[in-house]
């Protein structure tokens, strides 16, 4: 659809919503999580726009979702042309709520309102990485009406930098409970991997270096020779990483261990073809979504005691949590987890539920739905 064309007669409670994000990426998890968000959102009979930076994949994304899609050069905050398009895209869909993501569009969306539609603006904060003074202006001015943090230790850091309690509204990211779900069968997976019945697979998804993936390694290199089953899945790596850290792992003797894998679609299939799931991400992080996606599939984790990670991972329950940078810790929960296969399986019930409970994509569109709601109310722009 074209992002000029006028918005469709809504419900008279539905909202004109804009998501503003100023990259192209498409397989992000805060990229994903915007597009389950705008499509949820639609399905509920908002008008919807999602606005990147030029990106085929987005397009064509949002395109088979028919949610309109406007592409903006963003390279810069202070870009006059993005600015001047972006005022352009908030009067022609008579915008109520933008739903800013990273600080880019925030900053885009308070220089278009210059002289131009002043709509809510609503940020977007998915990480613990410090707010410097200048970035704090930011999320402290009056022309920002809320902040969704994804975490009650994200809102924690937010109001220790200085932004007001009150602007503040916590919302778990969700997961779509029908796609992640523990009846997935993994087992082209397995077989694609070269795996038996007999091995016991642990994933990670995600392989920043602040993601931990060379503790991952350290922990497996100890795992070994307790678990000669053990095998070793890494999942996302761009096409530069994926030699890299299979030098890595031949360097500490792990290279029939290890598989790495790029981008890809069959998510849920892998998470349900792993015996367990880690993440041993040391900083940045808020929740992370693929152990979020591994507990809606049955399958029990481990997560470094860090950020927003004990409001999902019940210790002993629906998961294990280590120390940060601890790979004796990390390999000695592997191991546990490995040994104890009825224990696995409780941990995995409970984790399903748990998502079910707080975590699901239906629980985020209902409180980000009443959020957009209470700060238009309050503006009088219904």
């Amino acid at each position: 659809m074209s992002a000029g064309a006028a918005p469709r007669r809504l419900p008279s409670d539905a909202l004109n919503v804009l998501h503003l994000y100023p990259k192209a990426d498409f397989h992000t998890g805060a990229a994903i999580q915007l597009c389950e968000l705008a499509a949820g959102l639609a399905r509920r009979g908002h008008h919807v726009v999602v606005a990147t930076s030029p990106s085929r994949a987005w397009a064509t994304r949002l395109g088979a979702l028919a949610i309109r899609h406007a592409e903006i050069p963003m390279k810069r905050a202070w870009d006059p042309r993005a600015v001047w398009r972006l005022r352009r895209l908030l009067a022609e869909h008579r915008i109520d709520v933008v739903h800013a993501h990273k600080g880019r569009a925030r900053t885009l969306t308070l220089l278009a309102g210059l002289a131009g539609p002043r709509p809510v603006l609503l940020l977007n904060r998915g990480v613990t990485f410090p707010i410097t003074r200048w970035n704090r202006i930011g999320y402290t001015t009056s022309r920002v009406h809320g902040i969704v943090a994804v975490c009650e230790a994200i809102r924690r850091q937010l109001v220790s930098s200085g932004v007001p309690a009150g602007k503040i509204e916590v919302i778990y990211s969700g997961t779509d409970v029908d796609r992640f779900h523990p009846g997935v069968d993994g087992s082209r997976i397995r077989g694609e991997l070269g795996l038996g019945p007999e091995h016991f697979l642990v994933t990670q998804i995600g392989v920043r270096s602040w993601r931990g993936w060379q503790d991952v390694l350290a922990a497996m290199e100890r795992v070994a020779p307790k678990l000669p089953s053990a095998r070793l899945c890494f999942v996302g790596a761009p096409a530069p990483r994926i030699a890299e850290l299979n030098d890595h792992a031949r360097r500490r003797g792990l290279g029939a261990r290890v598989a790495v894998l790029g981008h890809r679609d069959d998510v849920p299939e892998i998470l349900c073809a792993s015996d367990v799931v880690v993440d041993a991400s040391w900083a940045g992080l808020g929740l992370t979504g693929s152990l979020r996606e591994a507990l809606a599939c049955g399958r029990p984790v481990i997560g470094t005691n860090l950020a927003g990670m004990p409001e999902l991972i019940v210790e002993g329950k629906t998961g294990l949590l280590v120390p940060p940078r601890d790979p004796d810790a990390l390999a000695g929960a592997i191991v546990t987890l490995a040994e104890d296969p009825a224990w696995r399986a409780e941990i995995g019930r409970a984790g399903r539920r748990r998502v079910e409970d707080r975590f699901s994509l239906r629980a985020k569109l209902d409180a980000t739905e009443d959020l957009y709601r209470r700060l238009v109310g309050r503006r009088g722009l219904q």
